[in-house]
């Protein structure tokens, strides 16, 4: 267990660490960005190897019993953040590395209406929701970890976008909200499923399918019976 608490803290505090401005804008400033951004992704590959390796090789420690009906939670949040990821990976991002808020037309297209930080809340959500219906210590340290770097780590986004560009990440705020759907509730985005692309939802159902289907494999859920 202790193998696996410190890849967990490798993985989580290895990204809030070299992502943090004090250290790595020398480093980019030194070596080039693509040099660094290279070198970052390295370094994380490798944490999170060791961290996979050592979520399964802990012993099952129980930490809290699951209800049978707790096991439909996943069932219900991963369809909505199987669309998140595809709408992150397949639209403009401005929250992700390497990209900004476009200069002219709509500043959030797509999903982004829902959450500027499509990817990072399908990644916490879907944590979340698998840290829920294994109720034991190693999948509190994994899946609690992945939340943690993913649902704070919005915040540290947020901040290092507006230090950069604090114009278009005010026109960016202004139609979109971290928490999701919360810019829509207040009615300052609004959003049609066509926005989206129904390639898009078809493509997340697709994905959706294929997870549950490959469920029993899965290397993260193997503690879920």
């Amino acid at each position: 267990m202790t193998n696996l608490a410190l890849a967990v803290l490798a993985f989580v505090g290895g990204h809030f660490l070299l992502s943090s401005p004090p250290v790595r804008k020398p480093l980019a400033v030194r070596v080039g960005e693509p040099a660094f951004f290279a070198f970052y992704s390295s370094l994380m590959v490798a944490a999170f190897v060791w961290m996979v390796r050592s979520f399964l090789a802990a012993p099952l420690i129980p930490l809290w019993g699951v209800p049978p009906a707790a096991r439909l939670i996943p069932l219900i949040v991963m369809p909505f953040a199987c669309l998140l990821l595809v709408g992150s990976l397949t639209g403009r991002n401005p929250t992700m590395i390497m990209q900004s808020v476009a200069t002219s037309g709509d500043p959030a297209p797509g999903v982004l209406k829902i959450t500027r930080h499509p990817m990072m809340w399908a990644i916490g959500l879907w944590a979340l929701a698998h840290l829920i219906v294994n109720g034991d210590a190693a999948a509190l340290l994994l899946f609690g970890g992945i939340a943690v770097l993913a649902l704070p780590g919005t915040l540290a986004i947020d901040a290092k976008r507006h230090a950069r560009d604090p114009e278009g990440f005010a026109r960016l705020a202004a139609k979109t909200s971290n928490v999701p759907l919360a810019a829509l509730l207040a009615g300052r985005a609004r959003l049609r499923l066509g926005d989206i692309g129904w390639w898009r939802i078809v493509l997340a159902a697709a994905l959706d399918v294929v997870l549950v289907l490959a469920h029993p494999g899965a290397v993260f859920l193997t503690r879920v019976s």
